[in-house]
């Protein structure tokens, strides 16, 4: 079967290599995580943004750039100015309509109402992480009365669509036009209900004309693991392609490690993509993904902000479906 025949079958499998970065020590700031990974390809380099969490400044987004995923550990690494207080959960995107590069984010500012929420920062140059502006909030509105998370912005010829879950079972979808953009958001509307987390990302299918939406979900072959819909449209309904426990997009059952075994989840991720602009467009034919993984030993005992995440990549297996 070809690489897209295996995709629209919704029966993946997958190799995982060592991890592509590590905490780091930092002198006088113990780094415990680095994790919600967003990542470009752009001018021969790519561009890695996640979020680091630290003792001191528990939430802050970081920067490194390489040539090669061997080479991402050793890169330098560099907190965004953007801001000073909380913020996480990046995605970025070139939004060819202003001509600058977008990073979404949760983020929260006592000067802000409501506090937290959606935020944005531009740059005309990613390859310089100090040109990064100021966040400002993106105006995205709280879903049946609850704040969401892990934004995520797609959009396609008329509008950028926005979508974010909230830990119940619920992932929804905000609209604005590509000329009133970043601002001017719709009420939120129900995109996906049912046995998903967070974490949901969306993309268009290059050649396909169809979107795809992994969303995060717990309790499967691993502690976390990601599920898979498709739409014919971003305001479309969406239906399951790889969205249940025993058949899903990525976990560690259809996961295969590569040497010493460094997770048992398949946590917060992002797939690689054919573009850097707002279409957000993966090809078919090479899915590979980015993602956070723990092992449930490392993890053990440890509050939520000092389980010791490192990101790793799944590449897809050569095997065909069954």
């Amino acid at each position: 079967m070809t690489a897209v025949a295996i995709l629209l079958s919704g029966r993946f499998r997958w190799t995982a290599g060592q991890p592509v970065l590590h905490p780091v020590e930092r002198t006088g700031d113990l780094c415990y995580s680095v994790k919600d990974p967003s990542v470009v390809f752009h001018d021969g380099r790519w561009h890695l943004f996640y979020t680091v969490r630290r003792r001191e400044r528990s939430h802050r987004i970081e920067h490194l750039t390489f040539t090669d995923w061997a080479e991402a550990d050793a890169a330098p690494r560099q907190v965004l100015p953007a801001s000073d207080g909380f913020f996480c959960a990046p995605q970025v995107f070139y939004f060819a309509p202003h001509g600058k590069w977008y990073l979404i984010c949760q983020a929260a500012d006592p000067a802000w109402e409501p506090e937290y929420g959606a935020a944005y920062s531009t740059t005309d140059d990613i390859g310089d992480p100090a040109s990064w502006t100021g966040l400002e909030p993106l105006g995205a509105r709280q879903a049946d009365g609850k704040s969401g998370l892990d934004f995520w912005i797609i959009c396609d010829d008329e509008r950028a669509h926005l979508f974010f879950t909230t830990l119940d079972g619920r992932m929804w979808r905000e609209e604005t036009s590509l000329a009133d953009f970043p601002a001017g958001w719709s009420e939120p509307v129900l995109a996906i209900q049912g046995d998903i987390f967070e974490a949901s990302h969306t993309y268009r299918l290059q050649g396909l004309d169809r979107y795809l939406t992994l969303v995060e979900a717990q309790g499967g072959h691993g502690w976390r693991y990601f599920k898979a819909y498709l739409a014919d449209r971003l305001d479309g309904e969406w239906t399951p392609l790889a969205a249940t426990r025993d058949r899903c997009f990525a976990s560690m059952a259809n996961t295969q490690a590569v040497g010493a075994r460094w997770t048992d989840c398949i946590s917060h991720g992002e797939l690689l993509r054919a573009g850097c602009d707002e279409r957000l467009e993966v090809d078919p034919a090479d899915l590979r993904f980015v993602f956070q993984g723990v092992t449930d030993e490392a993890r053990a005992g440890k509050p939520y902000g000092e389980i010791p995440w490192s990101l790793g990549l799944l590449t897809p297996e050569s095997a065909q479906v069954e």
